[in-house]
């Protein structure tokens, strides 16, 4: 599914991901240099220069802010990349470096588990927050008057869809900012940017990073004050990333179109192999053809994610059909290269099922995860009979 015509003006994504934001190469040094590990930085005389403390900036972290913008917005030459401590930090930073009170900020309703927290305080803080599911765009119902626009797409856990393009035309008609989380999709699934967003936020824990030892956050944006506000909040709140981890992400976007492209491949098949299943109701996986969001999906995504879901018929039946499985960990986040699962209703806050499973499908050849799904599931149907 890469469009991207192989040219030097035009790299395709495995050639962009690879070389994105090393520096330029000098005899005797690494390609990459290793993370640079400061609280301060020498600075006699007046303060000049991109690095005088910790907090402020460092070298590791404009590497892999430089390799980020790159993905998310080749070629554009007025955006800004801002890496933080972990994707919730990078989420705070926009809502509350962008709201004040008497602000109305929207939600989406089937979002991120931690957004009512997220909510909770906005409201505390005199911000109106008003929520509305992905699906159907039905975000615009309760747009009117808003400063900020959150969106979610494809949504984390239910993978609905929304037609962000449209969103964002409504949205600026109206006078407000919109933000869209985009760590299911990645940057090689979709550039928000590109859809007409003001900022592009994600989890680098998930798929960017993609081997489950790393918390890491990003926001790109436009250059301008809105992003300005953000690198202000950065700085206030103290929310930056360690250098390791900085180092650890960038050298992992190397690999990210070889894992993206082999997991997405992998939950298609995963998901066509449940679509027969008897016992599993409500699988959603935007790439199927015949998933409800699919048409909006494939006029706006590249690539379809890592993550499928379902419903088993109850809470016992699913967690026996986790138990059994062996490639599978039970494990909350997604993105890794190993596979993932749980029974997302174990947490509360998310309004599914007892039995609803989010399925994060790893770098496990596609015929061995199958089986094992499949084996799963004939042992927590033969210990329900």
């Amino acid at each position: 599914m890469n469009d991207n015509a192989a040219h030097p003006d035009s790299p395709g994504d495995g050639t962009r991901a690879v070389r994105a934001g090393l520096p330029e190469p000098v005899k005797h040094e690494p390609t990459l240099p290793g993370p640079v590990f400061a609280a301060h930085f020498h600075l006699p005389g007046e303060v000049s220069g991109p690095y005088s403390y910790g907090r402020d900036g460092n070298p590791t972290w404009t590497l892999l802010e430089r390799a980020i913008g790159e993905l998310e917005a080749p070629g554009a030459g007025d955006t800004e990349t801002l890496v933080f401590a972990s994707g919730m930090a990078a989420i705070s930073a926009v809502l509350f470096s962008q709201l004040k009170t008497g602000d109305i900020v929207v939600l989406p309703s089937d979002g991120y588990q931690a957004l009512p927290l997220a909510r909770a305080q906005l409201e505390a803080f005199g911000i109106e927050v008003r929520t509305a599911p992905t699906g159907g765009d039905a975000q615009l119902d309760v747009l009117d008057g808003a400063k900020l626009l959150w969106i979610e797409s494809p949504s984390n856990p239910g993978l609905d869809v929304c037609d962000i393009r449209r969103l964002v035309e409504e949205a600026h008609a109206r006078g407000a900012l919109v933000a869209v989380d985009n760590t299911l999709a990645t940057p090689l699934g979709q550039r928000p940017l590109e859809l007409g967003a003001d900022f592009a936020v994600a989890s680098g824990t998930k798929q960017l990073s993609g081997h489950g030892d790393v918390l890491l956050g990003y926001v790109v944006g436009r250059a301008g004050e809105p992003m300005d506000a953000v690198r202000r909040w950065r700085k206030i709140v103290g929310a930056i990333p360690g250098p390791m981890e900085a180092w650890l992400a960038h050298r992992s976007i190397a690999t990210l179109p070889l894992r993206v492209d082999r997991q997405n491949a992998t939950a298609l098949a995963v998901a066509e192999a449940l679509r027969d299943r008897p016992e599993v109701s409500g699988l959603r996986y935007p790439g199927l053809p015949d998933d409800p969001s699919h048409e909006v999906a494939a006029r706006q995504m590249r690539r379809f994610g890592c993550v499928v879901s379902f419903t088993l018929p109850t809470r016992e039946h699913a967690e026996r059909f986790l138990a059994a499985l062996r490639l599978v960990e039970d494990a909350t986040s997604f993105g890794g290269v190993r596979s993932t699962a749980e029974r997302r209703g174990r947490w509360g806050g998310d309004a599914v099922p007892d039995g609803f499973i989010r399925m994060s499908v790893g770098a496990e050849d596609a015929e061995d995860l199958v089986a094992d799904v499949l084996r799963a599931l004939n042992e927590s149907a033969e210990s329900v009979g």
